[in-house]
């Protein structure tokens, strides 16, 4: 793929670059977490110092191809203005009247925010036709591509994918750094390596799974999807989170993972409550889960084991949280891992969606992990193996 340094002289030309500014807002339309925006910057800037007259295309939401004020990139266009230090001009549509008229207005070294890319169905359309419509409507607006959303780049849509067929294409920095680290994680990680896995469901690290058990030295599972290995043990797990028909999965990867002689480590301990409420949480073994109870994080004592495997290793990737993070009583399970991947000396991957943001809320910042990703699905597919339109594109580009 080439780079910004391959793209020779940018001074005056309109370069289009496909950001991830898919933020979380709150009900007042505030960011909660900029970590999206403030990822985007580096190659902005990049491109702001070489003169270039900087085009930036992103989604936020879903907004099912029509305008909707809740989802608009206005106040994602002011803060992203607020990290460059500089005006960023908005346009109040995608590819109409306002865009031409902003993109138009701008000089070297300027940079402009169009609006949200999903607000024209074209985005994410099923049909090539019209999202290569789309495509060439983006692609008016700009001399040069540059991608430098890792968020999107495994959607084949409009801005990601088809716009890298129609102008000259580079990827950008964070999509580079991306690329570069999950590389290392999947083909020349530095041992020993633990790969820790939380969130709801199984059926969503199924992939992730089957790829890296034969690379990992050590697989730590937590979340909710542990009471489907737990079952595959035959334990009670009483009302906590199930996948009944992923226990015969389950029951394969732990036999799999004796045969393979990877350390598949499961909690011995476990924080119930009577419901998805934070109060009258206690801790159980892991074999004595109340049959009227549900499980709602890892216990104590799997939180130190989980954390010194994590110490122990060279290389960690994390994704998906090891509890309900945004409850305090069921917390200290995802805090023990952060923590953890703090200490580690080698390469810390935290992959990005859920995972990112429960560093970020318990007080973490990134600079004291080795890398965050941006697309925790990106990542996740890129680590199951599985080909990435939004790069494809980009290789078959010159």
């Amino acid at each position: 793929m080439k780079t910004i340094a391959d793209l020779g002289d940018l001074r005056g030309k309109r370069v289009l670059v496909r950001s991830d500014l898919n933020v979380p807002l709150d009900d007042a339309g505030n960011i909660t977490d900029d970590g999206r925006v403030r990822a985007s910057v580096p190659t902005i800037e990049k491109l702001v110092d070489a003169g270039a007259r900087v085009v930036v295309m992103a989604h936020l939401g879903r907004p099912k191809g029509q305008p909707d004020p809740a989802f608009s990139l206005k106040p994602v266009a002011a803060r992203l203005g607020e990290l460059l230090g500089q005006a960023v001009s908005f346009a109040t549509d995608t590819v109409g009247e306002s865009a031409q008229s902003v993109v138009a207005g701008l000089q070297d070294g300027q940079v402009a925010v169009l609006e949200n890319v999903r607000f024209n169905a074209g985005e994410t359309s099923k049909v090539d036709a019209e999202r290569g419509a789309f495509a060439d409507q983006l692609a008016e607006l700009g001399d040069i591509f540059v991608s430098d959303g890792f968020g999107v780049v495994h959607r084949k849509q409009a801005s990601v994918y088809d716009i890298a067929e129609r102008l000259p294409a580079a990827v950008g920095g964070l999509v580079q750094t991306e690329v570069e680290v999950l590389k290392r994680l999947t083909e020349s990680p530095e041992r020993p390596y633990a790969v820790v896995l939380g969130g709801s469901k199984v059926s969503d690290k199924l992939g992730v799974i089957d790829n890296l058990l034969d690379k990992a030295d050590a697989l730590l599972i937590g979340g909710g999807m542990v009471f489907t290995f737990l079952k595959a043990q035959g334990l009670e797990v009483g009302t906590s989170l199930l996948e009944d028909d992923q226990v015969d999965t389950a029951r394969r990867y732990i036999e799999q993972a004796a045969e393979q002689g990877v350390e598949l480590l499961l909690p011995t301990d476990i924080v119930v409550a009577p419901a998805f409420a934070d109060a009258d949480a206690t801790v159980v073994a892991a074999d004595a889960i109340p049959s009227d109870q549900m499980g709602l994080d890892i216990g104590p004592e799997s939180g130190a084991r989980f954390a010194e495997v994590v110490r122990g290793a060279n290389t960690v990737f994390w994704n998906g949280p090891m509890g309900v993070f945004e409850m305090s009583s069921f917390a200290d399970g995802t805090r023990a891992v952060a923590q953890a991947l703090t200490d580690v000396s080698g390469l810390s991957v935290v992959g990005g969606g859920d995972s990112a943001a429960a560093v970020r809320q318990l007080g973490f910042t990134d600079d004291q992990f080795g890398h965050i990703s941006t697309g925790g699905g990106a990542s996740l597919e890129y680590l199951e193996g599985k080909t990435l339109p939004g790069l494809a594109a980009l290789e078959g580009n010159h």
